[in-house]
């Protein structure tokens, strides 16, 4: 039986593990031709391997997200296999949890680089290809921080807020050519995500955070929606969250 995204082509940014690992599976296991990038070329390798056997095609690139060369690579990577590009996952990005005194200039740099330009240029470069054919998917991996502000994460915070922004202000230029813009907003995840910036492996192994499974489902959800719905937002969090 084949998938609900068979024949269609994403961009997983920051696929190299965590919550974009676990994107790039769930849409290769519905049929979807992926390009995946990241910094780690042996884990991209590593995963285009393991999803080829299901009978999609999978082009690793190997980059830092923040660079545009490596955007334009992978754009130009999927225009030249395929074509066409119908799904951009923005999910490349880091954590570094320091109250305001403790951030250095350097580490707000990192973080709105890896975070907001790397969303940027992606999009920036994709889009274009998706206004050509009139449809397309594009998804921001933001977080429950891009909703509400948490002490000693104002930094962090910032970035996401602008992901969530990017998003809603996307959807309304984008609409009207008939493409999807939404914004997935989980709570904290189980991933090596900000471990040494303010998680530890123990703390995170310890948690009852989401999986990156569950986040993926999220992702998956709003890619296959009818051509008439479209998913704006979605908020997550553990159903063991306080109620404090």
């Amino acid at each position: 039986m084949a998938g609900k995204l068979e024949g269609r082509v994403a961009i997983v940014t920051g696929a190299s593990a965590g919550i974009g690992d676990a994107c790039a599976r769930a849409l290769a296991q519905e049929g979807a031709n992926l390009i995946v990038t990241a910094r780690r070329a042996h884990r991209i390798e590593q995963l285009a391997a393991e999803l080829r056997p299901l009978g999609v095609e999978v082009l690793a690139v190997a980059g830092d997200a923040r660079a545009e060369a490596t955007a334009r690579s992978a754009v130009d990577a999927a225009m030249q296999k395929f074509g066409r590009i119908d799904i951009l996952i923005n999910n490349a990005g880091i954590g570094n949890y320091k109250d305001l005194v403790d951030t250095s200039a350097d580490e707000y740099d990192e973080m709105m680089d890896s975070n907001v330009r790397s969303t940027f240029l992606f999009s920036r470069l994709a889009v274009p290809h998706m206004l050509e054919r009139r449809e397309g998917t594009l998804l921001m991996i933001s977080s429950m921080a891009g909703i509400h502000g948490f002490a000693g994460e104002s930094v962090y915070c910032a970035t996401k807020f602008a992901q969530v922004g990017f998003a809603q202000a996307l959807d309304r230029e984008l609409r009207p050519s008939g493409i999807k813009v939404g914004v997935i907003c989980p709570g904290g995840v189980k991933t090596e995500f900000a471990i040494g910036r303010g998680r530890t492996e123990e703390s995170v192994a310890q948690s009852a955070m989401l999986e990156p499974e569950d986040v993926a489902g999220a992702v998956l959800l709003a890619c296959t929606q009818s051509a008439g719905a479209r998913i704006i937002e979605i908020q997550m969090r553990t159903m063991a969250e306080s109620l404090a």
